[in-house]
C-alpha cells in the first residue's frame, strides 16, 4: 500500500512538472529578453553543460604549431576581423551587437586561460548553441582558424598599446580568410574529422 502511495506522488509531481513546463513553453511565462539575464541556476547549467561538451567533444583533436610569428600575425588580423566586435579585445570595447549579446561574450584576454588550444579551436570551429558564438567551420578552413587560436594565446600578454600597435602595423592587410583549403599539413585536421 505504501509502494502504491509512493509511486502516485511521483506520478503527481511528474504531471505537474510537465503542466509548469507547458504552461512556461506556451503561456509566455519565461522572460526570454537579452536585457532580463539569466537565474543564477540557469547560467551554471548553460555555462557546465557548454565546458563539459567542449572539453568531449576537443580530446581527438591534434594542436597544430602555434608558435610561428607569421600565424600568430595571421591570427591577429582574423581575430580582429571577426572576434573584436562582440569580444573586445586590450583597449577596445566591444561594439553595440557585442554589448547587446546575452549571456555576454568572454573578455578572450581572460578566459583563454581556462580553455586548451584544442578546446578553442573547437569552440572556433562549432560554435555554441543559445550564447550568440557562431561556428565559423562553414567559412573558414582549419589552417585560418589554427592561426586564430596562436594569436589567441598571446591575448592575455598584451597591453592596450601593444594591441593598437598591432592595428596599425596590419592597417590595409587582408585576412586570410577567402583561401581555399589546401595547403594545410596533417596536424590542421582533428582526428575523425574532415574538410568540408
Amino acid at each position: 500500500m505504501k509502494n502504491r502511495g509512493f509511486l502516485a506522488g511521483i506520478i503527481a509531481m511528474l504531471g505537474l512538472g510537465i503542466l509548469i513546463a507547458v504552461a512556461v513553453v506556451f503561456l509566455g511565462v519565461y522572460n526570454v529578453a537579452a536585457t532580463a539575464g539569466h537565474m543564477a541556476p540557469t547560467q551554471w547549467l548553460l555555462h557546465t553543460t557548454m565546458t563539459q561538451s567542449v572539453r568531449l567533444r576537443a580530446q581527438e583533436i591534434r594542436v597544430s604549431n602555434l608558435d610561428d610569428p607569421q600565424r600568430v600575425q595571421s591570427g591577429f588580423r582574423e581575430f580582429n576581423e571577426m572576434c573584436v566586435g562582440c569580444h573586445g579585445a586590450p583597449g577596445v570595447e566591444r561594439s553595440e551587437i557585442g554589448l547587446g549579446l546575452m549571456p555576454q561574450p568572454p573578455n578572450l584576454a581572460v578566459a583563454v586561460t581556462h580553455w586548451t588550444p584544442a578546446e578553442l579551436f573547437w569552440i572556433l570551429k562549432h560554435g555554441v548553441k543559445m550564447s550568440g558564438m557562431p561556428a565559423f567551420g562553414p567559412t573558414h578552413d582549419d589552417k585560418e582558424l589554427w592561426t586564430v587560436v596562436a594569436f589567441l594565446r598571446t591575448l592575455p600578454g598584451t597591453s592596450p598599446a601593444e594591441y593598437q600597435a598591432l592595428v596599425s602595423q596590419n592597417a590595409g592587410m587582408p585576412s586570410e580568410h577567402g583561401h581555399g583549403h589546401s595547403g594545410e599539413d596533417d596536424a590542421d585536421h582533428p582526428a575523425g574529422e574532415h574538410q568540408h
